[in-house]
């Protein structure tokens, strides 16, 4: 058998994994700074937990559990012992043997555990989550079928300092990983509004998706979605001049006052914007309002963000997010409004591969600060009993497993791991209890003693 691994999926070695946890540790500090607490949920929902909270064609790309045992035998004993399969679709089908499901997001699982905890939980609540989730997406560069998100959400209060306090969040992480980066936003109300204008308010959804294309596919293609979904002729023409929506965001904020004139949902949506636009001032970030903005899931109801890299060649989306006023609903409890963002870790991950921003403190200095190097069994079985010494120091630190007398080896392993200090330890240094400590890095080497060493290494 050749070994390999699922499309969509990848290793990270551990070069790879230090600067997968450099990104991991930045975003997780700053979400501790702004005050978000830190949750896990399982990676397996029950599919009615998930389904039917992302769209038609979200919903399409979750990953389904077979039941353990004899999966097929309740669907055959409710259609009488066989499969039609005319008339039994595999959507149909799999409700019968497929009980469970692998998370989509990690948004709709923690509206599923504030619900269960409510009455544990001081509202508002500040959570973050690092977790991976899987999507049964088509593989292609920056799209993966399992990948990170590492989400921050607010439930429990419907004021606009959370997207501000976002904002915030958003700009000093990527400053700190010297990512430049663009904040695009957009708010749902502002969406609805259109639909109304144009008389259209039950395509509401066919509308946000193909707007939400609009880079991808072109003014023509969207025009095409439309026109595919049932959306007539009028109504298209009164939406195309927001597909050519220009200018910086003052003038963009009055060309949608006048689209959507006296429209209650319309007006309130633009209050918002107005007031995001006003207080971000201070941020380091360049913001965008883009109409052409629609976010794909559901649940959304207000503000809504993306963020691209302003650099490079990767284009796909490093972080989206959005208010949702009651997501929570769904699972019993209404009008719990919240507002999250999610850090797409892997996407972040290869941006910063491509312009080459992580340090080099991360990519090439090995977790091990020394190593000790020996000759034989008795001097290696005394070197055990240093490193237990170091280790109480909380410096890390290896003995070389295997008896050589070729010394060279073992600098040569703590080289290729780059271990910055090496102690070799013969037995003229166990009798005098002084020990050889070699720089890796400048080449000079000193007799010392351990606790000489020890403070060398703090």
């Amino acid at each position: 058998m050749k070994p390999s691994i699922p499309r969509g999926t990848r290793d990270f070695g551990p070069a790879d994994m230090q600067k997968r946890n450099y990104i991991f540790s930045v975003i997780k500090k700053n979400f501790e700074l702004f005050g978000y607490q830190p949750l896990e949920t399982p990676a397996m929902e029950k599919s009615e937990t998930l389904l039917g909270k992302y769209g038609e064609e979200g919903d399409k790309l979750v990953f389904r559990i077979l039941d353990s045992g004899d999966w097929l035998k309740p669907f055959l004993e409710k259609n009488g012992g066989t499969i039609d399969w005319e008339k039994h679709s595999s959507q149909y089908i799999t409700g019968f043997v497929s009980e469970k499901a692998l998370r989509y997001d990690l948004t709709v699982p923690f509206a599923r555990y504030v619900v269960m905890n409510q009455h544990n939980i001081t509202f508002p609540f500040k959570r973050y989550q690092i977790q991976p989730v899987w999507r049964a997406d088509k593989p292609q560069k920056g799209r993966y079928r399992e990948f990170y998100q590492c989400d921050a959400d607010i439930i429990g209060s419907n004021s606009l300092v959370n997207e501000l306090d976002l904002i915030s969040l958003i700009d000093l992480s990527f400053g700190q990983l010297n990512i430049p980066v663009l904040l695009k936003f957009n708010n749902r109300k502002i969406l609805s509004a259109i639909a109304e204008v144009v008389n259209e308010k039950d395509k509401i959804v066919d509308i946000t998706i193909a707007i939400d294309k609009l880079d991808k596919i072109g003014k023509e293609g969207v025009v095409k979605e439309l026109q595919e979904k049932g959306i007539n002729a009028t109504a298209i023409e009164k939406l195309s001049p927001l597909f050519d929506f220009k200018g910086d965001n003052i003038d963009k904020v009055n060309t949608l006052k006048k689209f959507v004139g006296e429209n209650e949902i319309g007006k309130k949506g633009i209050e918002e914007i107005e007031y995001l636009l006003s207080h971000s001032k201070a941020t380091h970030l360049k913001i965008e309002l883009d109409i052409t903005l629609a976010r794909g899931l559901n649940y959304y109801t207000g503000t809504i963000f993306e963020v691209k890299a302003n650099a490079g060649t990767f284009t796909p989306s490093i972080l989206g997010g959005g208010r949702y006023d009651d997501l929570t609903g769904i699972f019993g409890l209404p009008n719990m409004s919240g507002v999250g963002i999610s850090f797409g870790i892997d996407r972040i991950f290869d941006v910063m591969e491509e312009l080459n921003l992580f340090p080099d403190a991360v990519s090439k200095v090995s977790g091990t600060k020394l190593l000790f190097a020996h000759f034989d069994i008795a001097n290696r079985d005394f070197c055990m009993a240093l490193a237990a010494e170091v280790r109480k120091s909380n410096i890390a630190c290896e003995v070389y497993p295997d008896v050589t007398k070729k010394v060279s080896k073992q600098f040569e392993y703590a080289d290729k791991k780059n271990i910055p200090f090496v102690c070799v330890v013969g037995s003229n240094e166990v009798e005098k209890k002084r020990f050889n400590l070699k720089n890796m890095q400048s080449g000079t080497q000193e007799e010392m003693s351990l606790e000489e060493i020890l403070n060398t290494l703090k």
